[in-house]
């Protein structure tokens, strides 16, 4: 018999179209695997049972009655502690609002909820998604399914974890400088940061104003498409969102990808583990094999988008929580506290700069795609790591972030599991399109999890 909570969206939505599956049993079949084995991973930090009881059986008599809301009709996903959901907790992970509970949904969650999705509770997040996973939060970190010693990335560290355990079918999460695509690769999901201004961001707390995206974390790229397929819209109560043209993102994911031209940002990711290099390299070979064009590319040098895309957030993310950091430094974590102080440090001449440098690199980036259609490139260095205490405070001095260059340019950027190390951890690679084709991005991606068998590997919790 299938276990209901390893069904992709894609496929649980044909069963329940057909009628061979209910909202209610699946939604009963998460509830009850949340409660057997989260207690290992400290995935959720709330639970909402009652609230995606009473969402799945709206979700099922909808059907029984032949309407249907779209692709996550019935679907159980679960949030961010970030994004604010209407009479239930919404912490950010940090003492400061550990009693917090919004009157009003945050625009992305009002969209879910319209589509029909259930929503099984919030998830572990980086406090603030900046800070560290560490003792003297309110909340406890959540574990990598794949070794519980060890961190699922972050900041979406909650939803990493519970989409790769099969503890819901689809997560939301935040990526301001790859805090989707990090815990995406480190669980072996697919994750995606659509382009700046796709997603609103209304009602989800900020960390960096120019930077921060909101997307989805799934099994399968396919899913994540029809996530976005109800996410993506105009937001006028959000200064950064885009009117950009409708796309059919889950119809995307089936296009042939013969004829694409693929960049391939090599030098980006010298020094990645064996492990890590032999399995950008098989993948390139499949997506070669598929028929697509892929050709190695020069593009600016990986620390210039890092140093860039650092100073933007640490000056934002300073403007944002600088009074509470003065007024109530003891409600956050140690390392968030200093995270966020170091902003006091940069000048407004840095930040200008920064800003101006951001720009050069959109530039350059675009300059360099020219003629291809996406960039591929590394997801992480190698293996995550361990909670050995103290943690580095200012971990990206190390370094630069595989990741950070799409947040830079604001492209949207895709992560895929392409085979697992000899350590057992998951191997992932990215692909980036240009604004607003996620359709291309979500394609490749596709294409390539279709020819190899990475899907049917689940952590054994």
């Amino acid at each position: 018999m299938t276990d209901l909570t390893t069904l992709s969206i894609a496929d649980a939505g044909r069963r329940m179209a057909r009628g061979e599956l209910s909202s209610t049993a699946l939604t009963e079949a998460f509830l009850a695997r949340i409660a057997a084995i989260d207690g290992k991973l400290s995935s959720y930090i709330t639970v909402t049972a009652e609230r995606a009881r009473a969402a799945a059986a709206q979700a099922d008599l909808e059907r029984r009655r032949g309407f249907t809301r779209g692709p996550l009709h019935g679907i159980p996903v679960a949030l961010k502690d970030i994004y604010e959901t209407e009479g239930v907790l919404t912490s950010g992970h940090s003492h400061l609002l550990a009693d917090y509970v919004p009157s009003v949904d945050a625009e992305t969650v009002r969209l879910l909820k319209a589509g029909g999705a259930v929503i099984l509770g919030k998830l572990a997040t980086h406090e603030f998604a900046n800070g560290a996973m560490t003792p003297d939060q309110p909340f406890p970190a959540s574990r990598n399914p794949w070794n519980l010693a060890y961190q699922p990335g972050g900041s979406s560290s909650g939803s990493g974890t519970a989409v790769a355990a099969a503890l819901c079918m689809g997560a939301m999460g935040s990526d301001t400088g790859g805090s989707i695509r990090n815990p995406a690769g480190f669980c072996g999901t697919a994750g995606i940061k659509p382009t700046y201004g796709l997603v609103s961001r209304c009602g989800i707390y900020p960390l960096s104003f120019s930077l921060d995206t909101a997307g989805p974390l799934t099994w399968t790229v396919e899913d994540s498409a029809l996530m976005l397929d109800v996410l993506a819209g105009h937001d006028p109560n959000d200064q950064a969102s885009a009117k950009a043209p409708e796309v059919d993102y889950g119809a995307s994911a089936h296009r042939p990808i013969r004829g694409m031209r693929i960049a391939l940002a090599r030098h980006w990711y010298d020094g990645v583990t064996p492990d890590m290099d032999k399995g950008l390299s098989e993948a390139v070979r499949v997506l070669r094999d598929l028929g697509a064009i892929v050709d190695e590319v020069v593009f600016p040098d990986i620390r210039d988008y890092h140093i860039c895309g650092r100073v933007i957030i640490t000056v934002e993310a300073h403007a944002i929580h600088r009074q509470e950091v003065i007024e109530t430094p003891e409600k956050f974590g140690y390392t968030t506290r200093r995270r966020f102080q170091l902003g006091a440090f940069l000048t407004a001449e840095q930040y200008l700069s920064a800003l101006r440098f951001r720009r050069k690199l959109q530039l350059d980036t675009r300059a360099a795609m020219r003629g291809y259609d996406l960039v591929m490139t590394a997801n992480h260095w190698g293996a995550p790591e361990t909670f050995e205490e103290p943690q580095p405070i200012f971990h990206f001095l190390g370094k630069p972030s595989l990741t950070m260059p799409f947040n830079v340019t604001g492209q949207p950027a895709l992560t895929v599991c392409c085979g697992f190390g000899s350590d057992g951890f998951p191997l992932s690679f990215q692909l980036a399109g240009r604004p607003f084709d996620e359709a291309s991005v979500f394609a490749a991606g596709a294409a390539y999890e279709r020819a190899t068998p990475w899907r049917e590997r689940r952590p054994k919790v």
